[in-house]
This record gives C-alpha cells, sequence and structure tokens, in this order.
C-alpha cells in the first residue's frame, strides 16, 4: 500500500528527577549534599531510510514516545540518559508542525537525520545547589517535560523528470518503455493510482529519475480527481514533462488546464524548465492537431508514439542534457525551515497575567511553567526558591502594578497560593 502523508503525535521522553540525600558514614565528618542528577529524555530522530519509499509503518502509529531518563540516586549516581528514538522514513519526506505550521526538517540526502522533539533535560540532585552560603541544601529538581508535538509528515519524492497530463495520455506507457518500472497499464482513466518511479539511461550512459504520476483533471488543485493528493510529488523535480494526446480534439486546451491546475498548486511550478511530449502520432487528426498546437506554444515539442516505443529515446537524451545544466535547488528556502534551536527556544514573553472574573489571578507561559513543573514542593527551601525565581522574573511586581492585593489568591497550573507581596 502506497501511504504518502501521516498525522501522528510524537512525545519526547522526560527527564529523570534529580535526588535529595545525604552523605551518612561514620568516618566521613560534614558529609553534606550527596543526591545525584537525573538522566536526560530521549530525543525522536527521524532519519532517512532509502529502502523505503512509503509511510504505512507510521500510519497505525498514532503516538510515539521516547523512553524518560532515569532518576538520580544517592551516593551522588546520576540516573542513566535515554537512547534516542529513531524513526526511518524514505527519501523526500518532509516534517511540519501543525500547531505552528512551521517545517521541521526537510529529509532529501541520503542518511540525513533530524531531532524533530527534544527530549527533557534531568533533574539536578541536591549535590548540584550546594554553595559557600548553603552547604546542605534541602531540595533537588523534577526532570524537564520532553517536547510534545502534533505533526504531518509527508513524503515528496525525489525525481528529476516528472510526466504530467490528463487521464489516459500514455505517461505510464512512456516510463514502461524508458525504465524498468512497470505500472498498470489499461485503457480507462486513473488506471495509475500512485507515482511510479523508474530509472531512465541516455544514450551517452547518463542516469536519471523519472515520475509517472496520475492524471490531472479539471479542479485537481483544489482536491478534484486524485491530483491534490499527487501533485505535491511534483514539487522536487527539476524539469516538467507535458505528455499531451495529440489525437484528442483540443489538446492545447488539454495542456492549458494542466498548467492552470499547476499553478493553483504551486506558483512556482510554472517557472521549472518544460517540455512537451506530444504522443498518440499515429492516429488521425494527430499531425494536423500538432501544426496548430505548435504555433501556440513557445517550448521544446516531441513527436512520439510511446504504444509503439517510437520517438522516446530522443526524449530521454534531450531530458539528460537538460538536467546536466540545470542545478539541484532544495525545495524549501532556510527562511522556511525553522532550526530546532530556534524553534524550542523562541523568543517569547516569561509570562502572561490574567484576572478571571472570580478575581483569581492567573499566570501562565512556556518559561513560569516549566519552573513548576521542575519543582519538588517536598520542602520549605524549595518552595521558598521557587517564589525567589517568581520575584526575580517579575511576576510580583507585575501583579502589584495589575492591581492585585495582599492575600489573593493566584493560580500557576493547578497550583493556588495567596499572594504575599
Amino acid at each position: 500500500m502506497f501511504v504518502d502523508e501521516v498525522e501522528i503525535k510524537v512525545e519526547a521522553g522526560k527527564g529523570g528527577d534529580g535526588c535529595t540525600a545525604f552523605r551518612r558514614e561514620k568516618f566521613v565528618p560534614m558529609g553534606g549534599p550527596f543526591g545525584g542528577n537525573g538522566g536526560h529524555g530521549a530525543d525522536i530522530i527521524f532519519k532517512v531510510d532509502e529502502g523505503l519509499h512509503t509511510l504505512l509503518d507510521l500510519r497505525y502509529q498514532k503516538i510515539i514516545k521516547g523512553e524518560n531518563g532515569e532518576n538520580g540516586q544517592g551516593k551522588n549516581m546520576h540516573g542513566k540518559g535515554a537512547k534516542p528514538l529513531i524513526v526511518k522514513v524514505p527519501q523526500g519526506t518532509v516534517v511540519t508542525d501543525l500547531d505552528t505550521g512551521m517545517i521541521l526538517a526537510d529529509l532529501s540526502h541520503k542518511d540525513q537525520e533530524e531531532i524533530i522533539a527534544k527530549g527533557g533535560r534531568g533533574g539536578r540532585g541536591n549535590t548540584a545547589f550546594k554553595t559557600q552560603t548553603n552547604t546542605a541544601p534541602d531540595y533537588s529538581e523534577k526532570g524537564e517535560e520532553g517536547e510534545h508535538k502534533k505533526l504531518k509528515v509527508e513524503v515528496k519524492m525525489l525525481a528529476d523528470v516528472g510526466l504530467v497530463g490528463l487521464p489516459s495520455v500514455g505517461k505510464s506507457t512512456i516510463i514502461s518503455c524508458v525504465s524498468k518500472s512497470r505500472p498498470k497499464i489499461a485503457d480507462y482513466p486513473f488506471t495509475t493510482l500512485k507515482p511510479n518511479l523508474g530509472v531512465v539511461k541516455s544514450r551517452n550512459g547518463q542516469s536519471f529519475v523519472m515520475a509517472d504520476l496520475p492524471g490531472l483533471i479539471e479542479g485537481a488543485s483544489h482536491g478534484e480527481g486524485l491530483g491534490d493528493k499527487f501533485l505535491k510529488h511534483v514539487e522536487r523535480t527539476r524539469v516538467l514533462a507535458h505528455v499531451v494526446d495529440m489525437s484528442h480534439e483540443n489538446p492545447y486546451d488539454d495542456y492549458v488546464l494542466i498548467n492552470k491546475e499547476l499553478e493553483k498548486f504551486n506558483p512556482k511550478l510554472l517557472k521549472k524548465p518544460m517540455i512537451v511530449i506530444a504522443n498518440k502520432m499515429d492516429l488521425e487528426a494527430s499531425e494536423e492537431n500538432l501544426l496548430s498546437f505548435q504555433e501556440k506554444v513557445d517550448c521544446k515539442i516531441f513527436k512520439v508514439c510511446a504504444a509503439k516505443n517510437e520517438g522516446l529515446q530522443d526524449v530521454v537524451d534531450y531530458l539528460a542534457d537538460m538536467l546536466s545544466h540545470i542545478p539541484e535547488n532544495p525545495l524549501y528556502d532556510e527562511n522556511q525551515i525553522e532550526s530546532h534551536v530556534l524553534y524550542k527556544f523562541k523568543k517569547e514573553a516569561p509570562f502572561v497575567i490574567t484576572k478571571e472574573e472570580d478575581g483569581l489571578w492567573v499566570v501562565s507561559g512556556d518559561e513560569v511553567e516549566r519552573i513548576f513543573k521542575m519543582t519538588k514542593f517536598s520542602s520549605e527551601e524549595a518552595i521558598y526558591r521557587f517564589a525567589k525565581k517568581l520575584r526575580r522574573m517579575g511576576i510580583d511586581d507585575k501583579l502589584v502594578e495589575l492591581g492585585a492585593k495582599e492575600g489573593d489568591q493566584v493560580r500557576i497550573l493547578d497550583f493556588y497560593f495567596d499572594f504575599k507581596n
């Protein structure tokens, strides 16, 4: 089964909790803190596997979870970090964050791998908080949550030349004649239900990859027929080859229709180099239609009869020469792909304060919520440290500025406390 698009959730591993422990040994005076740090959670990494051509393995995995890091222990023993979770995907896979719309990775190179969700760092044990003024800290941290993301994962096939055209114009016949690809061929529309790739070789030994794409019809860019599902595979091609049935009543209208659908899907497609393969030249009216077609179209046109394998080698040789002069451009520029570091640590307001109708103050924001989740409220010292961090962030001053009074209730996630200035 050919599956080229799935939506999944990924949850990177949580960091292990730090340990609060003290050294109590008979001949070790002033033992002090002895709690180790937690291990880091598992990153989720997508890696190219050239043996894969479909996302079938991901179709039935609704959630991919990384392992959590181990907790720290006494005697300064640090928890073991979790191994990264490697998810293998076909070459040409694009990963998009559904919540932000940002492209996280374009996996178009051999053995390329990208961190899609970062695992949480381990919490620090109380040994890490020892200072000259606090030689026996009685607190440690919880592990950081790993990143949770909703993703769209789609394959955009890697091909040098894409065959486009209406259904039943002979695209599958052409690729079967010039390569070892064996697509289904029949005399009814939409025989091709998935893209077919074939390696094509010219007379001088140059080889390239050709893609036979399912037939397009009017409205394909908006979901009619199969076009909207497979038009994305045209985006990576360096050359477009229009296959036109010259025996058809008005082949020029067919050519214009296909170009309009390409433009509606992505205007950049019309900027790609193009040729026209005038097929079925052995049928009546084809020669006459071609004369009219040539007057209206300003690009290289090849006369072929795919059913008899006539004229196709000249097309292959010409395409090979074209490709030798066309550079391979990336599908997305750097501005479209958000680097993981920038994505994870993007600049945001550290907190937002709102007041509900019942007078409750609600403090929210990624940074303040992260600090809350990593705090162990099991000791007074930890609570004091948490309050001190909020004060340093400016939350106390902001609450006063907004009109909060002594004794007002404040909530951070599910934690309620009374405001004291």
